[in-house]
């Protein structure tokens, strides 16, 4: 069965001090890289957090949450089933660790040890809910690491042939360093 993909693509950029989103990588910006890479991994339909209305981004329903909010908004738009959830800022992953992600199963939280995401997200009524739980209380965790320990989560181990796969740029500095 399907998977659906997900891009984390709401966030402030507040370190970067521009939208990550729009910076350039292989000629394109980094939200359309991301994109593509779900695609190309085989995930159906590939929603966007954010406000990105030109991609067909959702707008964070409960603001300022950080990826969970994103998260809350985007589940509400997907059937039930397992999802990817990656960066708009981490280029260097590639759709085989999305593969391992997956062989978890389908009713799992995985992710890779040490690394919140990517994420393999169960999408359904328990996620939804604890989702919606977490955005609306404004004194609780609002961390995914909270989402994932409630969702029961899978730790993988990173293979060792992943080099810097998972590294994500939040200051320009980072940026320049990947970029040239």
């Amino acid at each position: 069965t399907g998977i659906a993909g997900i891009v984390l693509a709401g966030g402030l950029s507040s370190r970067m001090g521009c939208d990550k989103s729009q910076l350039r990588w292989q000629g394109r910006p980094l939200l359309s890289h991301m994109q593509a890479l779900l695609l190309d991994a085989g995930a159906d339909p590939v929603r966007i957090s954010g406000n990105h209305p030109a991609l067909g981004g959702i707008p964070d329903m409960v603001p300022r949450c950080g990826p969970l909010g994103g998260l809350h908004s985007v589940l509400t738009s997907l059937a039930d089933g397992p999802a990817w959830v990656v960066p708009v800022d981490m280029p260097y992953l590639d759709g085989q660790l999305l593969w391992q992600l997956r062989s978890a199963g389908r009713s799992a939280c995985a992710v890779f040890a040490g690394y919140p995401l990517p994420m393999l997200q169960p999408v359904n009524h328990t996620s939804r809910a604890l989702l919606a739980a977490m955005v609306s209380d404004p004194h609780g965790p609002r961390s995914l690491h909270s989402l994932q320990r409630r969702l029961g989560v899978v730790e993988l181990p990173l293979p060792e042939a992943a080099g810097n796969c998972l590294f994500n740029c939040n200051t320009p500095e980072q940026w320049k360093e990947i970029a040239q």
